[in-house]
């Protein structure tokens, strides 16, 4: 601070009254405020209505929070209702309350007066407690020298914490930990025990960066787990308020294909903030709440708090009613940014309550340039984009950065993470990781990398009570719970019972590789004899198609892409694994946990919809890799065969439609269905040819019961962190829920049919794909006499319960 500022300072009860003022400045104000009233204020009203105090929502941090509360009338004490509490003897109104001193007849006449004189308050003077303001523009530090020749920039940040204070440098934690940890941070799903035995097997001194790159690589997955990350972020769902009335889009296509193919970061803000098309244009939007909401609800407002809290880690809620009680920002710099997305004048509310202002769109830091009020909406956004992405905001590459560090590690460097306003634990290693971002051209992956392949990422973890409380001295990564989606995924790796479509509505598929054409399309569209010579079935019509194939062997991977103008129900062996009504989304399903070696029978319920006579017709493609590494492909064809009668269902299996069978009709192609499948199916074709059909993942499927009670947000607001304790209802949901004990039933039985008697064998997979190692001798036995001789579904299922509810296996350590 400059030598021609004054620091003034009060204490009482912990809270700090400061005022930085010009010296030529203190001469000419008055002294009473700061001498007379002041004290009077901070030993009686500031315990309860200063600094972050503001009981009942009355806060007198500065002179305007004072008037606007109401309490007050500068000029008219008599009018003054704080006067009157003062003054008031009942002990349910009285002020300062019951228990507390009260105030002397001397200072009472002394407020009086200065209520009198118009409420006189020296510029600059506030009871809120001394502000951090963190820099603006990017920092470059100094990187201390490498110890024992870590050269990673984290770790020659955070190893000179350990030398400075004595401590020997953690070490690394072993290969199966940091395989387990990576695995759950990069891409939310456990490490299979034949990826583990490579890992063990890989003797490269670089073989924990080569994991990392590899785990960044995996595109599909990646996207799939950083979608729970972003979609928290950006409060985008698949269903929930506003979906059902019209006012709420979803952003989930953009949004995947954005992480699927690494948008650079600065672009990925700026198709958010100025959307060039619909499919980013409900981040903006908000929510339109059905009736007559509150100033703060309005969309503008809504928009304001949303770009501040995702992209600055700053929370307007509190400045979006009046001046925050909690931090510097103001109710105009809130409308301000509102302004830039409203299409109409914006007058401005405080408390709800119009103040007879107009909002000018403006945002809050023009030291690096400001919006132009006067021009389009459409151009006000895009200098928004522009300002928030500039080169010179250190404060957008710090919060994205802080948010990662949060995801890897545990605890933000700045903790909580939109308390952007708050000092770093360490100022260096957060400017030293935005910096790297804006280096590698705001490449997120880029940022991952450089975090978990630190010595820093593979120490061993700090349990959550034992973690340096203010987060100033680095001592480790802290434990964390499993997210509510990495638990269901895990479940879902262990049981085989994820579901076999998706909820969001994304395309999951990558380009081929090295630029090659995706796998051709040879599958025919087929149905009954009602499409014989280019006739249009019936409306209405529904048909049963079957095929019967033999297989060699057990299938290692594949699955199967289909659709159906109009619907379609597809049974494996009895078993209904698909439905869909809506033929422009072709679907994908994995068939490995529904077929076995010998024959198998795919079986069809065919629906046609509309009003009148119209083309209908089903295709199906499977694409099969087999133990034995030879690959089978089933498709559509003249060779189906069809009945009139349609096969019953109950319980999700499918009965004996019975004849007479005849051969199907190969339809010819129309354009649209051909488009369709060209789009989508072939992309989802290369997928199964390579082995590459992903389990569906829980981000990609609406919240339920058990995702909800395991922290999963309904996602109407902005969730940065979610909550980490154990809550009643998820001990209910754990225990003996439905949503569990179905995933069980379905691992309990898919697992006896697998492992057959091996058990064994079931044994040391289910441990090993649980806790990424080896069972001890005393586990092994455990558990085998938990499965008893002959394991039966339900024995299965027990097994599979009391390993999910282990710390190890619920804990990312």
């Amino acid at each position: 601070m400059r030598p021609s500022r004054l620091i003034l300072t009060f204490l009482c009860s912990g809270m700090v009254l400061c005022s930085v003022l010009g010296q030529t400045l203190v001469a000419q104000q008055p002294e009473d405020f700061a001498h007379a009233i002041a004290p009077i204020l901070k030993k009686h009203c500031v315990p309860c209505h200063g600094g972050r105090e503001a009981k009942g929502s009355f806060s007198l941090n500065t002179r305007e929070l004072l008037v606007d509360s109401g309490h007050v009338v500068p000029g008219k004490p008599g009018e003054s209702q704080l006067l009157e509490l003062i003054r008031s003897s009942d002990p349910k109104t009285q002020m300062p309350p019951k228990g507390r001193e009260r105030l002397t007849d001397k200072e009472v006449a002394t407020l009086e007066k200065w209520i009198q004189d118009g409420l006189p308050w020296e510029d600059g003077i506030t009871f809120a407690p001394v502000a951090y303001e963190p820099p603006l523009k990017p920092r470059r530090p100094e990187l201390p020298a490498a110890v024992h020749g870590r050269e990673n920039p984290i770790d020659r940040i955070l190893d000179q914490q350990f030398l400075q204070a004595g401590k020997p440098l953690p070490q690394d934690v072993d290969d199966l930990t940091f395989l387990r940890r990576a695995s759950l941070d990069l891409v939310g799903l456990l490490p299979t025990p034949e990826t583990q035995a490579e890992f063990l097997k890989n003797t490269s001194p670089n073989k924990r960066a080569e994991l990392v790159r590899a785990l960044l690589s995996d595109d599909i997955s990646y996207a799939d787990h950083w979608l729970t990350f972003f979609n928290d972020l950006l409060r985008n769902d698949y269903s929930g308020t506003g979906f059902i009335t019209g006012g709420r889009q979803q952003i989930s296509g953009w949004l995947y294909e954005a992480l699927l193919t690494n948008k650079p970061y600065d672009q990925f803000a700026r198709e958010l903030i100025a959307p060039s098309s619909a499919a980013s244009q409900g981040y903006i939007d908000g929510i339109r709440w059905r009736g007559e909401v509150s100033a703060g609800q309005t969309v503008e407002i809504q928009f304001a708090q949303s770009v501040a809290q995702s992209f600055l880690g700053i929370n307007m809620k509190c400045a979006s009613c009046h001046d925050s009680f909690i931090d510097r920002w103001k109710l105009d710099e809130a409308y301000g940014l509102a302004a830039v997305y409203s299409t109409r004048p914006l007058e401005i509310h405080r408390c709800d309550k119009p103040i007879g202002r107009q909002a000018v769109a403006a945002w809050m830091f023009p030291e690096i340039g400001q919006i132009d009020a006067a021009a389009t909406r459409e151009e006000r956004l895009k200098q928004l984009a522009g300002l928030m992405t500039h080169s010179d905001n250190g404060r957008f590459t710090r919060n994205i950065v802080n948010r990662l560090w949060y995801k890897l590690m545990g605890r933000g460097i700045v903790h909580p993470l939109d308390a952007m306003q708050s000092p770093p634990s360490n100022a260096d290693l957060l400017d030293q990781l935005a910096v790297e971002l804006s280096d590698r051209k705001y490449d997120l992956k880029e940022v991952l990398f450089l975090i978990a392949t630190s010595h820093a990422y593979q120490a061993p973890v700090v349990v959550r009570e034992k973690e340096n409380a203010s987060g100033s001295t680095w001592t480790g990564p802290v434990a964390r719970r499993m997210t509510a989606e990495q638990f269901i995924d895990a479940v879902w790796q262990l049981t085989d019972a994820a579901p076999s479509a998706m909820d969001a509505p994304v395309l999951r598929a990558r380009p081929a590789k090295d630029g090659q054409p995706p796998l051709e399309l040879t599958a025919s569209w087929i149905w009954g004899d009602s499409a014989k010579d280019g006739k249009a079935p019936p409306d209405g019509e529904k048909i049963t198609l079957r095929k019967s194939f033999t297989l060699s062997e057990d299938v290692q991977a594949g699955g199967a892409v289909m659709t159906c103008d109009n619907g379609f129900v597809l049974y494996v062996n009895g078993r209904e694994v698909e439905r869909s009504d809506d033929w422009t989304q072709p679907k994908a399903v994995s068939l490995r946990p529904h077929l076995r070696k010998g024959d198998n029978t795919i079986l069809v319920v065919a629906s046609n919809a509309g009003g009148s006579p119209n083309p209908a017709a089903f295709i199906f493609q499977a694409e099969l890799k087999l133990t034995d590494g030879s690959n089978v492909r089933w498709v559509t064809d003249d060779s189906w065969e069809w009945s009139p009668k349609v096969a019953a269902s109950k319980e999700g299996r499918s009965g004996a439609p019975g004849g007479p069978w005849k051969k199907v009709t190969v339809v010819p192609t129309l354009d649209v269905w051909n488009q369709t499948m060209q789009a989508t199916g072939r992309n989802l074709l290369s997928q199964l040819a390579n082995g590459e059909l992903r389990m569906v993942r829980a981000s990609l499927m609406k919240n339920d019961f058990l995702m909800r009670s395991l922290g999963r947000p309904h996602r109407e607001q902005i969730v940065s962190m979610r909550p980490d304790e154990l809550t009643t209802l998820e001990a209910i949901d754990l225990s003996n829920g439905s949503v569990l004990a179905g995933y069980l039933a379905t691992g309990g039985r898919l697992l006896k049919e697998r492992w057959k008697d091996d058990r064994e064998g079931l044994a040391e997979s289910v441990f090993q794909l649980a806790f990424t190692r080896q069972p001890t001798t005393d586990e092994r036995s455990t558990i085998l006499e938990a499965l008893g001789t002959s394991p039966s579904a339900e024995q299965i299922e027990d097994v599979l319960w009391a390993v999910m509810m282990s710390p190890e296996f619920l804990l990312i350590r």
